[in-house]
């Protein structure tokens, strides 16, 4: 493998996991601000809690008592009372002030008894399972299964009446709610990685369940958390109307309905404000808590690939190939005068992609920054290219965007992407449905990942064939038996009906590949398929991939970062740095005479099968994040060949030789590159 796969990702640099965190947090604020439902609910709450804190601020007169007695149900205004007077001359508006504290001290309460009991047990049953979670989730489901306002006048039963009893019997109704969520999040988070690792680490059992889980658990308890101080403040109000929450000296906004009730025969208006409070505060508990899970989760954009708004639409077909670069050859935004002859079927490339951009949100901010820029990529039929560069490139990704796939909250546009004849840019959901899986295959890193637990490896692979070419139940089971055989997998007859979890890693990968090439697509997208394997299965796959692809003549894409890999399958190679294509030709040509310092040193980094003295050569540095990338080569800051040329503006593709290279100095430079043959 590569000595550039034990180059130092930013990952790893003093102070990254802070900066990671402080764009998270960033990226939530952002999110949140955009939602102006959730932002007028979080404005009437502060209203809410301010009123709470300073009523006795904002009125002069009582809770309890009435100012003066014979100021019986007075109208809103009249006597100076805003909203008026009740049955026995209180001022509405100084209850309705108080009544907000009172809903406020028993959303707490409920919230806080149901955080203290359900968090810890949810967390102990969820993780260490067993008869824990057996016996606690029938007691769970008892309590869940009665409706929360009942449960809690049964247990009031025995604490007796008043609000805090009230608070405390809601709260361990609520208990089993968030305990109910905790085990579920625990459950999923237990088999992550990192689980695995501080437990590796010597961790013991509480600090993983504290210090590793519960954070990552935390934001569906936070949305939960807002959600139920809604629900507390409702019952809260019902317990208190039916007299067995707040007492007759408590202002809450349930015993100002029971009140009214009392003078309903005279009128309903002492009913009206306590009744829109109520719905108001619990309406804006609900919008904000709506508003946490939106800014928590990640932002959809659509699967689709968007038109290019900078460079105007050129048709494919009148470019000259990457593969054939000539030095007369125009830029993207100056189309020549007199475009080349349509060349023959057989050489107009499978896939043409042109002036691909792909943004995400910058971190923190409302805008957005470019991740990938201008690329250009040409596929021949039956051809191998290989994308190359260090992690942090865009390498995946923009084998991604080629099936509409970059993930939230990215956005992908391109001049065109051509895909035998057929343009994929503007096209829509269902038809790039129709593509993915039949015309374009994928093989991920992580085939355990990429697999679903949850169904056998023999229905998966079955799905895409009963999806694209319509085979019966019995048809595809047989096909898969057939693929299953074809990519090396032992009694396929037997294994088509087991699960992922009981594949190895190479096994499984095999399981990736027969469900990437099911529908005989026409291009192979090969994301880094070898990386999550060991060395010595690491060939097989390479050896199945390029064998599968002869015999079917179908295109690959390989992603990798491994200039080994490169050397044994791939035809050409398109050398990614900072977003950017740097460096395109044939394989022969890069390898023996680079033309970009990058590429010189992705090769000088090979390791290699002979004496050498001193520690292996390695490219200073890391790839900068995107919002660090500069307008001008975004290599210079690690390149040995820099100069002040190299910083005076963006540099664009030019022709040197038989390649397509990123370099202000790509003609002068003599680089050092290595003949395939040579030993490695």
């Amino acid at each position: 493998m590569s000595r550039l796969a034990e180059v130092p990702t930013a990952a790893g640099l003093p102070g990254a996991a802070e900066s990671a965190a402080g764009e998270v947090r960033g990226r939530f604020w952002v999110r949140l601000r955009r939602n102006k439902v959730a932002v007028a609910g979080a404005v009437y709450l502060v209203l809410t809690i301010i009123a709470a804190v300073f009523a006795p601020v904002f009125t002069s007169h009582d809770e309890t008592f009435a100012t003066r007695f014979q100021d019986v149900l007075f109208s809103p205004g009249e006597a100076g009372y805003l909203l008026g007077t009740d049955h026995v001359g209180r001022d509405i508006l100084t209850r309705l002030f108080y009544g907000a504290r009172y809903a406020l001290i028993a959303g707490v309460e409920a919230v806080l008894v149901a955080l203290v009991i359900g968090v810890p047990l949810g967390l102990v049953i969820g993780y260490f399972r067993g008869w824990v979670d057996r016996v606690a989730m029938r007691l769970v489901e008892t309590v869940v299964a009665v409706p929360a306002v009942v449960m809690a006048m049964a247990i009031i039963t025995g604490l007796g009446t008043g609000l805090t009893n009230a608070m405390l019997a809601i709260g361990l109704v609520y208990s089993m709610i968030i305990t109910r969520l905790t085990r579920a999040e625990v459950f999923a988070a237990r088999e992550e990685f990192y689980v695995d690792g501080a437990r590796a680490a010597g961790a013991s059992d509480r600090r993983v369940m504290w210090r590793h889980i519960l954070p990552n658990i935390a934001p569906p308890l936070i949305v939960q958390t807002t959600l139920l101080f809604a629900q507390a403040v409702l019952a809260e109000a019902a317990l208190s109307f039916l007299g067995i929450g707040a007492d007759a000296s408590q202002a809450s906004w349930g015993r100002m309905l029971r009140d009214a009730e009392l003078s309903i025969d005279r009128t309903i208006w002492p009913a009206i404000p306590p009744g829109v409070a109520i719905f108001l505060t619990v309406v804006a508990f609900n919008v904000f808590g709506d508003g946490l899970r939106d800014a928590f989760a990640r932002e959809a954009r659509g699967g689709r690939v968007g038109v290019g708004d900078v460079l105007p639409r050129l048709p494919s077909l009148d470019r000259p190939s990457l593969g054939q670069p000539s030095l007369d050859r125009p830029s993207l935004g100056q189309p020549s005068a007199a475009a080349p002859p349509r060349p023959p079927e057989a050489d107009v490339p499978l896939l043409s992609l042109r002036g691909l951009d792909i943004v995400f949100p910058k971190p923190g901010e409302g805008t957005d920054m470019t991740v990938v820029r201008g690329v250009d990529l040409d596929i021949g039929r039956g051809e191998v290219v290989a994308l190359v560069g260090e992690s942090g490139s865009g390498k995946t990704i923009t084998g991604l965007s080629l099936m509409g796939l970059v993930p939230d909250p990215g956005q992908a546009s391109a001049v065109s992407i051509m895909l035998d004849g057929k343009e994929l840019v503007g096209m829509d959901f269902g038809e790039l449905r129709r593509i993915r899986g039949r015309d374009i295959g994928i093989v991920f890193q992580e085939p355990s990942a990429a697999l679903n637990p949850a169904y056998t490896v023999g229905r998966q692979v079955a799905e895409p064939l009963r999806v694209h070419l319509g085979m019966s139940k019995r048809q595809a089971r047989e096909r898969v038996i057939e693929l299953f055989a074809e990519v090396g997998i032992p009694d396929p007859r037997k294994r088509i009906d087991a699960y992922p979890h009981q594949f190895s890693g190479g096994m499984a990968q095999r399981v990736m590949i027969a469900m990437a090439l099911s529908c005989e697509p026409k291009l192979l997208i090969a994301d880094e398929p070898t990386t999550a394997l060991d060395v010595t299965v690491q060939g097989q796959m390479l050896d199945l991939i390029g064998e599968l692809a002869a015999s079917r003549g179908v295109s690959v894409l390989l992603i990798t970062h491994d200039l080994g890999v490169v050397a044994d399958l791939a035809d050409r190679v398109a050398v990614m740095y900072a977003g950017e294509i740097v460096e395109t030709g044939r394989l022969d040509d890069v390898f023996a005479r680079p033309r970009h310092p990058y590429t010189e040193g992705l090769i000088a980094a090979i390791p290699r099968n002979e004496p050498r003295s001193g520690d292996l050569p390695t490219i200073p540095g890391v790839v900068p994040p995107p919002w660090e990338w500069p307008e001008r080569c975004h290599f210079a800051d690690r390149c040995r060949y820099e100069t002040v040329e190299c910083r005076r503006g963006p540099v664009d593709l030019r022709s040197v030789g038989v390649s397509l290279v990123r370099c202000e100095r790509s003609h002068e430079l003599e680089l050092q590159g290595v003949q395939r043959g040579e030993p490695a």
